[in-house]
């Protein structure tokens, strides 16, 4: 089964994949991240930090989704694993979005369109929303000039992270950011644990 965590830049994301690691440590998750878990992570960073052209960023983000799951996703996935990955396809379909805009046109569409027919969609995606404001403050980047890091661009990204939710409602879960850590990862925890289980059942019968 494969969990993913989503959400702007100081939602609570991060510490929720970090605490999931230890409250489901008895189901033995693979617990990875995108980018990062791969060697083009650091290609993909250095994209942001250096403002590169949109397209070869976008791009970029996409090799390392190849890369995280050819070497990460599917080998864990091919042995009945239960993987958490801190941001996976949604991120791109949501940030570079924003950047693509103007650039290609109907950049959502151009992007699932280089994902389709090689990707794997998530079967859990809980997505933390929290106001923009406060994901500012609470990563002290209010006056960074990183794109990612703006609150037009980030009031964008979440208003498309609904709209994916839209189309999906089945595939998401919804936690309010602004509620506590250990609150967020008890829900989070218990969902994850019933979904793993009726994915079993639901297995055990087509055998």
């Amino acid at each position: 089964m494969l969990v993913t965590l989503e959400g702007i830049d100081g939602s609570g994301k991060s510490t929720l994949h970090d605490a999931l690691g230890t409250a489901l440590a008895d189901l033995d998750p693979v617990i990875t991240r995108e980018p990062g878990s791969t060697w083009i992570g650091d290609a993909v960073r250095r994209a942001i930090r250096e403002q590169a052209d949109p397209v070869a960023e976008a791009l970029l983000f996409v090799a390392d989704h190849a890369a995280h799951l050819s070497e990460v996703i599917r080998p864990a996935l091919a042995k009945e694993k239960l993987v958490i990955s801190d941001r996976y396809i949604d991120s791109r379909f949501v940030y570079q979005q924003v950047t693509l805009e103007g650039i290609v046109p109907d950049p959502l569409s151009w992007l699932r369109a280089v994902h389709a027919g090689w990707t794997i969609y998530p079967d859990l995606t809980i997505l933390l929303t929290v106001p923009v404001s406060i994901a500012l403050e609470r990563t002290g980047k209010r006056d960074k000039e990183e794109h990612f890091e703006q609150e037009a661009v980030l009031t964008r990204v979440q208003d498309y992270y609904m709209q994916l939710v839209e189309e999906e409602p089945y595939r998401f879960l919804i936690i309010d950011g602004t509620l506590s850590p250990e609150d967020i990862t008890r829900v989070a925890g218990e969902t994850i644990r019933f979904r793993n289980e009726q994915a079993k059942k639901s297995k055990n019968k087509r055998k």
